[in-house]
């Protein structure tokens, strides 16, 4: 799956991606290199199209089997009718319980684990925050604690508010804990997995919970992308996403492009054997662009439309993206010290330079964070820019006061 964004490795150093490295080792030996995958990364798609890569196309699945059949079902509408019970519309609750009473299993897709993101106060709307993170608090109800998915910190639930003390506190958004509990209400019978980070800490937890699923011991098994990695089960012919928005408006420019592959590769674990299999997209926005292409399983379309936006607005692949991120525990010297190297940067660049900006998660363990980011369009020397990048590094580590910030970079996010 050679689109996988878990290739890339971000944090420690070295910061590289496994398949680049696996391109630049093959011609290194003059090997061949073979990337596969249903929903090929853009970069990769754009170098088949400019023929720098050859393109070997399967055109049908293995063994001919047909292609799942992919229903939407309008949540607006659904709320509107009544026709909900807790985050399931009637038509994904009567679709697993025909599942179920043909003794086939279902995976169900939620791309965010505990069971709240959000922990709110009705009077005052106070929500508990990290301590040392600029995020809330996700609660996980079987723990009955507030978690930081960033840097582990944890606490009781609290009984009254922290701000006003008021006892009327309500959760907010949901994942995969709070629809494992909705499922067990609704399918007393069935048995219900669930794969995500807090279930497969243990050392054999992930194999031990695929095991289960594999021997249909489990009957329904609800995760998040750990779910969507390549995994083949015969006996599986429905395939359930809770909420498809979530992942369309995250603020990155590859939202759209990740939101394709996940549904596609979803929608590829349904009827991998001789059973027809039946996708059900949950979504506020059923005609969004994205998912009318995951429904008619139109990759090239999808591509077509997102190259063309990169294009007009300089992402990559038509142009080399660099960031460099400052960390500090003082604000305003992280500040300070992300306008200088900027600042210097736009006197020896002549190349688009973003920024600094805070990312839409400024703290974390502690630290601010500043993002500068760089555009290096196609016929630019990268060589010369880098030796650039690292003199201006060398100079702003010569000053005392910056000395304690630190600096990563980043190639090619």
């Amino acid at each position: 799956e050679e689109h996988e964004p878990m290739f890339k490795q971000q944090d420690p150093a070295p910061r590289y991606h496994a398949r680049d490295a696996a391109i630049v080792l093959a011609g290194m030996h003059g090997a061949k290199t073979l990337l596969g995958s249903a929903t090929p990364a853009l970069e990769t798609w754009h170098n088949v199209q400019s023929e720098k890569y050859a393109l070997a196309t399967l055109t049908e699945r293995f063994m001919k089997l047909p292609m799942p059949e992919i229903r939407l079902v309008d949540l607006k509408d659904k709320y509107f009718r009544k026709q909900m019970s807790g985050h399931f519309s009637d038509v994904m609750i009567d679709a697993i319980a025909e599942t179920l009473e043909r003794k086939e299993q279902v995976i169900l897709f939620q791309n965010r684990r505990g069971f709240s993101p959000v922990l709110e106060c009705l009077t005052c709307g106070h929500v508990p925050q990290c301590k040392h993170c600029d995020v809330s608090l996700t609660y996980h109800k079987l723990k009955d604690q507030l978690r930081c998915h960033y840097c582990g910190f944890a606490m009781a639930r609290p009984v009254r508010c922290h701000q006003c003390a008021s006892p009327d506190l309500t959760t907010k958004g949901f994942g995969t804990e709070q629809v494992q509990l909705e499922l067990q209400t609704l399918f007393p019978d069935a048995k219900i997995g669930r794969l995500d980070q807090d279930t497969t800490r243990g050392k054999h937890g992930f194999e031990n919970i695929l095991d289960d699923f594999r021997h249909q011991e489990t009957h329904i098994l609800v995760g998040t992308q750990m779910l969507v990695k390549g995994l083949d089960f015969e006996n599986v012919t429905l395939a359930g996403i809770l909420n498809a928005d979530n992942m369309l408006y995250f603020p990155d420019f590859r939202a759209s492009e990740r939101s394709f592959q996940m549904m596609a590769q979803l929608s590829g674990r349904s009827g991998r054997a001789k059973k027809k299999g039946t996708v059900i997209i949950q979504t506020y926005n059923p005609y969004h662009s994205v998912i009318g292409q995951v429904v008619a399983n139109d990759y090239e379309g999808m591509a077509k439309e997102q190259l063309y936006e990169r294009k007009n607005y300089h992402y990559p692949p038509y142009v080399r993206l660099i960031k460099i991120s400052l960390r500090h525990r003082d604000f305003e010297k992280v500040k300070t010290g992300a306008d200088w190297f900027a600042g210097v940067m736009r006197q020896q660049l002549a190349v688009p330079i973003l920024g600094p900006e805070e990312p839409p998660v400024s703290r974390v363990r502690g630290e601010y964070i500043r993002n500068i980011m760089l555009k290096i369009p196609a016929g630019h020397n990268s060589v010369q820019i880098k030796k650039t990048i690292r003199k201006i590094q060398d100079s702003f580590e010569s000053v005392a006061a910056f000395r304690p910030i630190r600096v990563t970079i980043v190639v090619d996010v």
